[in-house]
């Protein structure tokens, strides 16, 4: 069995994301895409007292003009330090802070990429280390592309061998599933529902923050917490 995993990277992602990427083999990230604005590869929720806020990455946008993910580019070499300030503003109460938070504030320095693709996979590697996720890494630029939105995707999986595709539940509006059939690859579809609430500053509880907000108030338990690490 290899089971493949083809997305877009994220930036600081929620919980869900990286129950995605714990049960496959290979995750392909999938940044060849057109950057869309208001989305979630350089914005993510987190946990305030007035309830979840956006901490944003600023980015060069082209307007009209087609701008893929990979070739986004940050337009404030300073957003590491305001985006640690805001951190700590608002966790610095939380349980594990004091624990984690070297850590987290090492992984901010050292976000000094150009691209937003490259800041994603920083933090999206470090925390699957955290949490114990063996999952490879590909870039998609290793890839000849080929046409077609599920063609694309097929051609990824046959390439690598894959036996099972998994992809989130939105992709059913749009996927063709019969080209995956044809070439023998299982189509999966990952199922959020059934996350158990955690310890979390400032009520009511929400799930779909980023997972920092897991990690700084549980720690190291915060594996037990996703559904998908053992």
């Amino acid at each position: 069995m290899k089971k493949i995993l083809i997305t877009q990277s994220n930036y600081i992602p929620w919980k869900g994301y990286f129950d995605n990427i714990a049960q496959c083999d290979i995750f392909v990230v999938y940044d060849d895409m057109q950057y869309t604005k208001r989305d979630w590869r350089n914005r993510n929720y987190i946990k305030t007292p007035h309830g979840p806020d956006w901490l944003t990455i600023p980015v060069n946008v082209k307007g009209r003009y087609f701008q893929k993910i990979n070739e986004t580019v940050i337009s404030d070499p300073d957003w590491p330090d305001s985006h640690w300030h805001i951190l700590k503003q608002y966790y610095s109460r939380s349980t594990f802070f004091k624990d984690i938070s070297p850590w987290i504030e090492e992984l901010y320095k050292n976000a000094t990429y150009l691209t937003i693709t490259e800041i994603n996979v920083h933090f999206l590697k470090a925390i699957c280390k955290f949490l114990g996720i063996n999952t490879i890494f590909i870039d998609s630029r290793e890839f000849t592309l080929v046409e077609g939105k599920t063609e694309k995707l097929v051609a990824i999986c046959r390439e690598l061998n894959a036996t099972e595709y998994y992809t989130g539940p939105s992709a059913k509006n749009y996927i063709d599933e019969t080209l995956f059939q044809a070439e023998g690859i299982s189509l999966k579809y990952f199922n959020y529902a059934g996350y158990a609430e955690y310890p979390q500053l400032y009520e009511p509880f929400e799930h779909g923050v980023s997972i920092l907000d897991l990690i700084l108030n549980v720690g190291q338990d915060s594996k037990k917490f996703l559904k998908n690490i053992k």
